[in-house]
């Protein structure tokens, strides 16, 4: 029989689990599962928002780039639709004479702006003129009738996507044709391509309104579907003509993505056996309906996440050591310090790098921000030193203009104290009336001329007496007039006034006059004959006519082409009547030019519309 001692106390449950070698076995367990779970978890969400973040700041950059490289060439159809051999083309499409006419001025428009194509059709898609025997795209009739000024197809011979800009050519308010600038996208692609292959860790793809990958980094995925493709979708997108080859496969990828977060899909890339994690981002490009994505891959966040979490379970194992071995106390807190040093220096310098990146594509923004507006300053820049290089051209003779009246008023002066100093006052007085002359004579030539190297305000606009802006153009060139014994012929109404800016419409004027005088600078008669008349329209009707030369038939058609002269080397750059043109167009007229009759000359022609009288030029 046994005997119990009820008064012995029982040592408590809790201190002996503490006790048992198994319970911190337990312990350290539970801990480095703990630690593993905490540590994956942090180290995975840390590692995807700065790969989110830096994943937005490149798809800025790549949706920045792209639009920049769309919007190259957005002016010249609406440049090249002024071309007075456009519009010849359009007011005789079957005139063969007319269509090579054209076609030989795209080529050459085409060789200088490096684009792929420029050609003109009707709206049913008929090319009437192009820069190259060429097959016109499936839509291009369907992208006329719906009135869009761009579109995207793809080359059947080469698989590229092209970029295809419109822009119509009217006449009478009707749309007779529309012209068409063509630029491949293959060296753009080409270097995401390369990109891709030198960082395996993203992949850019760039998807139309149907959901198809017309460019992409990888080139397997090109004109695959973003999404899922039912039979019916897959054969009515075969059908649309659109790609060159049979639609790809699909990519499984949601119809909707976050642009900053991003969403984790799984895609199995070309030449893999199994899918892989990927970190989809898109960026719309709303004006052009396409879809930028990209693919950032998740291997290494997870890679890390791994060995973030194996770290935190070594934690944990050391807490419960720490707990089981107190002996050893010391020892283990110097080495978890020395760990969460190690980790917060990776940390750091990771910071670091990712800062220095973003700041690095920042900087490239801003770059590209600021070539963006420096093209769009280029325009009027140009206008403003188009006139300063007429002033420098003048400068001679202006020179020599001043500097004879400063001789005589010198010469005047002497003499008139010497008549003082004889009592001669009546001579002094005629002297005094002179130089008076000479002076007004220098004051206004000196006033035109700092009217005419204003900047002109290219949004205003008013009413412009025609008869002063043809005086103070003359006036401008009289150093040039006078020794050359010009015969000037104004047949202009006086009170006479059009729409215009007067700055401006004198730097047209200044062109037309100066190079008629070049025309007249070896011709024994030199006349110069302005006329202008109103018609009932509203419309009035300016002719600049020489006596000189006059320009051969052949160099006629190109006249109104960038950088064509007729003038030797060093005189002029061809940019005069270029200028002049545009100036004309913006005031809502057209300048025109033909040879008169039996060899007399030139004729220059422009009309603008006539202004109210109670109107005022700002």
């Amino acid at each position: 029989m046994v005997v119990h001692d009820l008064s012995r106390p029982r040592a408590p449950r809790l201190p002996r689990w503490l006790g048992r070698p198994g319970f911190h076995v337990f312990l350290t367990g539970l801990l480095m599962v703990l630690g593993f779970m905490l540590a994956h978890r942090l180290s995975e969400r840390s590692g995807r928002d700065q790969l989110s973040a830096l994943s937005t700041e490149r798809l800025e950059l790549y949706a920045s780039n792209l639009a920049a490289e769309l919007g190259r060439h957005a002016s010249l159809p609406s440049l090249l639709a002024i071309a007075p051999t456009l519009q010849t083309l359009m007011q005789a499409p079957g005139d063969e004479a007319a269509r090579r006419a054209a076609s030989q001025m795209m080529a050459r428009v085409n060789v200088r702006a490096g684009t792929h194509q420029i050609f003109v059709a009707t709206p049913q898609g008929e090319v009437l003129a192009a820069s190259e025997t060429l097959t016109p795209p499936p839509r291009l009739a369907e992208a006329v009738a719906q009135g869009r000024v761009h579109f995207f197809a793809a080359d059947p011979s080469t698989g590229s996507t092209d970029f295809y800009l419109l822009h119509p050519l009217r006449q009478g308010g009707v749309t007779g044709g529309v012209i068409v600038v063509r630029f491949n996208l293959a060296p753009l692609e080409a270097t995401w391509v390369d990109l891709g292959l030198r960082s395996q860790g993203e992949r850019i793809l760039v998807a139309d309104e149907q959901d198809v990958v017309i460019m992409s980094s990888v080139q397997a995925w090109k004109y695959a579907v973003l999404d899922h493709a039912d039979p019916s979708r897959r054969k009515a997108l075969e059908a649309s003509a659109r790609y060159p080859q049979a639609v790809g496969r699909d990519l499984e990828l949601p119809v909707t993505l976050e642009v900053h977060q991003g969403q984790q899909v799984s895609l199995t890339l070309p030449g893999a056996s199994r899918p892989r994690p990927m970190l989809a981002q898109q960026r719309q490009i709303l004006p052009l309906g396409l879809r930028l994505v990209a693919l950032s891959d998740l291997s290494e966040v997870r890679q890390r996440a791994q060995y973030a979490a194996w770290g935190g379970a070594a934690f944990g194992a050391s807490i419960g050591l720490l707990v089981l071995y107190l002996s050893s106390r010391r020892r283990a807190l110097r080495q978890l310090t020395q760990a969460q040093a190690a980790l917060r220096q990776a940390h750091g310098q990771l910071e670091q790098l990712v800062d220095s990146r973003t700041a690095e594509l920042r900087q490239t923004n801003e770059a590209l921000k600021t070539q963006i507006a420096q093209r769009l300053k280029t325009e009027s820049e140009l206008l403003q030193a188009s006139k300063l290089a007429v002033l420098g051209q003048m400068s001679a003779g202006l020179s020599h203009e001043v500097n004879q009246p400063l001789t005589a008023l010198r010469a005047l002066a002497r003499n008139s104290i010497r008549l003082l100093e004889t009592g001669r006052a009546d001579a002094v007085a005629a002297n005094l009336q002179i130089m008076d002359d000479m002076v007004e004579r220098m004051s206004r030539i000196t006033r035109q001329l700092k009217s005419f190297a204003r900047k002109a305000d290219e949004a205003v606009t008013g009413a412009v007496p025609l008869l002063d802006s043809v005086r103070n153009a003359l006036v401008l060139l009289d150093h040039r007039s006078r020794p050359m014994g010009l015969q000037t012929d104004i047949d202009i109404p006086e009170g006479l006034q059009v729409r215009a800016e007067s700055n401006r419409l004198e730097q047209v004027l200044v062109n037309l006059f100066g190079n008629a005088m070049d025309a007249m600078e070896t011709e024994s008669i030199r006349r110069l004959r302005v006329k202008a008349s109103a018609d009932d329209a509203g419309r009035v009707l300016v002719r600049v006519q020489d006596s000189g030369p006059g320009v051969p038939e052949a160099d006629l058609p190109h006249l109104f082409e960038p950088f064509f002269t007729t003038k030797p080397a060093g005189e002029g750059l061809g940019l005069g009547l270029v200028i002049s043109a545009k100036i004309i167009h913006e005031f809502g007229g057209t300048l025109r030019a033909e040879r008169l009759p039996d060899g007399e000359g030139m004729s220059f022609e422009f009309d603008l519309a006539v202004a109210p009288a109670e109107a005022a030029d700002v």
